[in-house]
């Protein structure tokens, strides 16, 4: 049986991306007679690829600049050169020539979509209003367009599969469960807060909407009433002004770290922060680009018995209570007191860390499409 070529792509996600790599290229190498490739942005490769896995990290430029156009001819390029069995399609950006490619040759694409991104245009603040119409429809346009041609979806919410019109049933959802880290144990449950010291952790993408000026403020109230309270700020700020505007906020707060900022956080690193504080924040504020989503962080707290402050969410309350994983408050509106006193006092993972929180699921649905294609 010849060798089968998957290709994974995406325009500004890295090479050693969490999902493109870490999820669904490592699953994909476990299949017979692959070879898997992923294109992405330039980044640091991982200590050690599988040997049926090459990276190519053929992007690199400023978010604004001719370069991410030249970047089309980039991946045109090296679909050319690698001529792949399989296309896997991480980004609405390179979905015109990857479907063009699959016209002229033999190549089945899948779209994997870990966002709705049109939703996000019109939903967030982060282009004017007019702007930000036009960016969205222009985006729906380009994947009602090719949709003919994708053989399958790929969605990393449930929700998705009702947002989304143009997926028809050609879709499996395939969620940002934890895949654990090689060097992964069980945490011991249950867990029970030390009152005397309080580590809060912050983490994953740093941007208004996901509460970053909440969690300062929280932790403020919290330091305020007990000094050995810190909080740790981990992850990458796209938005300048946001990110201006955070270090302002806490330049007179020692007992508040930033780390990151105008840089990517290694995922490692992430987890081992996670790892190693005490209760982890999940402030996002109410936006309908997020309130259906589950956040990727959640799981991977949950995966190391981490504690969680979260902001109501039904969808997200269900997860959490099931598995007494943490509290749900409105960051908006709390009683400082009341929350101390129950945080303190309560038990964590009573049941143990969930199974049900973990990639191996997702795995075994991406490994039986694929291979079905194939």
């Amino acid at each position: 049986m010849s060798e089968k070529r998957i290709l994974l792509a995406s325009l500004l996600k890295p090479v050693n991306d969490t999902r493109m790599y870490g999820k669904l290229g490592l699953s994909l190498c476990k299949l017979p007679n692959t070879r898997v490739h992923i294109a992405g942005f330039t980044a640091p490769a991982p200590a050690a690829l599988p040997i049926n896995m090459q990276l190519h990290p053929i992007f690199s430029f400023k978010r604004l600049s001719l370069g991410r156009l030249t970047a089309q001819q980039k991946f045109w390029k090296l679909l050319q050169t690698i001529k792949p069995d399989l296309l896997i399609v991480c980004t609405h950006e390179l979905l015109l020539p990857a479907c063009l490619y699959a016209r002229n040759y033999k190549c089945s694409v899948i779209y994997d979509i870990r966002e709705n991104y049109s939703l996000n245009l019109t939903a967030q603040d982060a282009y004017n209003p007019i702007l930000k119409r036009v960016l969205a429809a222009g985006v729906r346009n380009i994947e009602k367009l090719t949709a003919p041609t994708i053989e399958h979806f790929f969605l990393a919410e449930q929700s998705y599969a009702q947002e989304l019109t143009f997926i028809s049933n050609r879709y499996t959802i395939l969620e940002n469960k934890y895949k654990p880290a090689a060097n992964y144990s069980l945490p011991a449950t249950p867990v029970r807060l030390n009152p005397e010291r309080l580590k809060l952790l912050y983490s994953g993408t740093i941007a208004g909407i996901y509460g970053v000026f909440e969690a300062v403020e929280l932790a403020e109230q919290f330091h305020q009433f007990n000094p050995q309270v810190t909080l740790n700020i981990i992850g990458y700020c796209a938005h300048t002004p946001t990110l201006q505007k955070l270090k302002q906020t806490i330049a007179d707060k020692p007992y508040i770290t930033l780390t990151g900022g105008e840089q990517l956080v290694p995922h490692p690193e992430i987890l081992q922060a996670i790892a190693t504080h005490d209760v982890g924040l999940l402030p996002y504020q109410p936006n309908p680009s997020t309130f259906r989503c589950i956040p990727t962080k959640l799981y991977e707290y949950m995966g190391y018995g981490l504690p969680i402050l979260m902001q109501q969410n039904p969808i997200w309350d269900n997860l959490l209570n099931k598995a007494e994983a943490g509290l749900t408050i409105n960051f908006n509106n709390y009683s400082l007191k009341s929350l101390l006193q129950t945080l303190y006092q309560s038990y964590f993972y009573k049941t143990g860390i969930p199974s049900d929180i973990f990639w191996q699921s997702e795995e075994e649905k991406l490994l039986q499409v694929v291979g079905s294609i194939l």
